[in-house]
């Protein structure tokens, strides 16, 4: 039996090979207008016109001296893989930077070149001839745009033999490249005084847009809410078994349904995020602020990883494989945690709802300190500057079916989760919490459960919070921070504590170890024992910061600058005595000269 054909695409960062990929296999591959979209191989078997293939998706790379990891997990891929075919995918106007990668790459192996972004080529007054590129490179040459492209890639492949690359590659005659330089867009948009301001204006209005009372955000979520609670509520609310009523009102409906409500604001967060990164800022953003992370010893590239994480730290996690090496890499994933990712805001709004008509300024205000809490994390943690190279990616208008096929792809995977994992945590935590060991319907007090996590009720009692309840709802965000928000509506309804305790509470969500998902990958980056001690650390340290946070809002203000005042008035005589002290040397000294 013939083993299936290999593809190996190949390409520098940003050429569109995952295009490419989805294109050929119907996957879902990330893809994005920026630099390290991909950061491993992915691997998918497809049927192109009758025949199975195996098509792998490489990082980007800019030669085989690889520099940063996912530039190594390229090289050594391609150097194992020496049967397969590689298809050498490049932008038609960066071309000419690929050829050296192309000369490296295609010697003495089969080899395609496909050709993306024929039309920005044509846009900024470039001209590519196919035809006589591929008789100039000695190899098949295909545009990504050709409606029969996997036909064609299929007869290229199967006909393609090693190639054997001429002593000197011309282009002349075979390719015009686009009109050099910035345009007066590229030169607006790289400039940190108008760049950076924008990037924060919108980020705003769209955080006023998202959680402001009846504006869209808020007005949406209102419906899906009521959706839930009055129109199935009321149905449910007839059935004439009390158990199996309340498994359908309050452990399905209610649970699933204060999860679900704030799916519409998780949605128009993501829309801003896929927006920003087809647009290319998201790669200008890393440029322009390369400067500030580098003295925290970060680079501009970990703009995208952060960014990422306001999504889904999992996946933020594998971003950092892009990053110059591991050290770097491991500060980065330390300061993700601290990002609120979109499973955070859930219970986010849970708490502020409880207490506050206008959500809108406490939840800016908790992603705002989780921000800061990152980069004190960085601060913390610095290293040597490392060195930045990016590629900028184009400036454009970004596709409207591309931005929306993205959103409903995080959305439907968001529904998954919730209606799957989510929903079986809730349906279990409902079952223990409503029944005795006798499987009588009681009281949580009396349940099973109750029995179970009595013992809880003390890691909260510092922070006002005795009760294993709000222990058992923090701790079940460890396996998923939505469970926080269903587990609370099971329980509650409305948070039973006051301001303080709330704002605790917040902390510990925004500070305490990222779900299982994200430790995991943070362990296929840095190692079993190493992603353990990081999610301890971070939950043991979120407990400490809950406590301070509730002993400082409830009066504790007064007794730390009470505290201080011994401190200060200690360094101000030491300064005082020393200045004097400098003083009497420097005269000494003059009278000895």
């Amino acid at each position: 039996m013939s083993r299936p054909l290999k593809l190996l695409l190949v390409g520098n960062p940003n050429a569109g090979k995952s295009t490419l990929f989805n294109k050929l296999t119907r996957g879902h591959a990330k893809v994005g207008n920026w630099h390290g979209v991909t950061v491993g191989v992915l691997e998918k078997e497809t049927v192109l016109c009758g025949k199975k293939v195996t098509v792998c998706d490489l990082p980007g790379i800019y030669s085989l001296d690889a520099l940063s990891m996912e530039e190594k997990i390229s090289r050594d891929y391609i150097a194992a893989e020496r049967d397969a075919t590689v298809v050498f995918v490049a932008e038609c106007a960066g071309f000419g930077r690929a050829l050296a990668l192309f000369r490296a790459v295609a010697g003495g192996r089969k080899t395609v070149v496909v050709l993306t972004k024929r039309k920005q080529l044509l846009r900024g007054g470039g001209a590519v001839d196919g035809k006589e590129l591929s008789r100039r490179l000695n190899v098949q040459v295909l545009f990504a745009e050709e409606k029969d492209l996997k036909q064609k890639l299929l007869q290229a492949v199967e006909t393609s033999v090693p190639a054997v690359l001429p002593a000197e590659i011309s282009l002349e005659g075979a390719f015009r490249p686009p009109r050099e330089g910035l345009t007066r867009t590229d030169r607006f948009f790289l400039n940190g005084f108008f760049c950076v301001p924008l990037f924060l204006a919108v980020m705003l209005l769209v955080f006023f847009l998202t959680f402001a009372p009846r504006l869209p955000g808020d007005a949406m979520k209102g419906a899906v809410e009521s959706f839930f609670s009055d129109f199935l509520g009321g149905y449910a609310q007839k059935i004439p078994v009390p158990a199996v009523r309340s498994l359908v009102k309050d452990g399905i409906l209610g649970s699933l349904g204060s999860v679900l409500c704030f799916l519409p604001q998780i949605g128009m967060l993501y829309l801003f995020l896929i927006v920003f990164e087809e647009s290319g800022l998201l790669s200008r953003l890393a440029y322009l602020t390369d400067g500030l992370f580098s003295r925290a010893g970060l680079n501009g590239r970990a703009v995208f990883s952060l960014l990422m994480g306001f999504g889904c730290t999992a996946a933020a996690v594998l971003t950092t494989r892009g990053l110059d090496d591991k050290k770097l890499q491991r500060r980065a994933i330390l300061c993700l945690p601290y990002i609120p990712c979109s499973a955070k805001l859930p219970v986010f709004l849970t708490l502020t709802s409880s207490f506050f008509r206008d959500p809108f300024p406490a939840v800016v205000g908790l992603y705002c300190v989780g921000v800061l809490l990152s980069f004190l994390t960085a601060m913390l943690l610095k290293g040597e500057r490392p060195p930045f190279l990016m590629e900028l990616a184009p400036l454009q208008i970004p596709n409207a079916f591309f931005v929306l096929k993205s959103l409903l792809f995080q959305l439907k995977q968001f529904i998954i989760k919730t209606a799957t994992v989510i929903l079986c945590f809730l349906i279990v935590s409902w079952a223990l919490s409503s029944f005795d060991f006798s499987f009588h319907l009681v009281s949580a007090e009396n349940s099973m459960l109750a029995f179970f996590c009595g013992g809880l009720k003390w890691l909260f009692a510092p922070a006002g919070m005795g009760d294993w309840r709000v222990a058992y709802a923090a701790l079940s965000g460890l396996v998923a921070k939505e469970n926080v928000a269903g587990a609370i509506e099971m329980f509650f309804g409305v948070f039973p504590y006051g301001k303080a305790s709330a704002a605790a509470f917040a902390v510990f969500i925004l500070t305490c170890s990222p779900c299982v998902s994200a430790v995991a990958a943070t362990a296929r980056e840095v190692g079993a024992k190493r992603a353990l001690a990081y999610a301890l650390f971070q939950t043991v340290s979120a407990l400490l910061l809950c406590y301070i946070t509730y002993f400082l809002l409830t009066g504790g203000v007064v007794y730390a600058l009470f505290a201080a005042l011994p401190a200060v008035a200690f360094l101000l005589v030491r300064d005082l005595i020393e200045n004097v002290h400098r003083t009497r040397r420097k005269h000494l000294e003059k009278v000895h000269r």
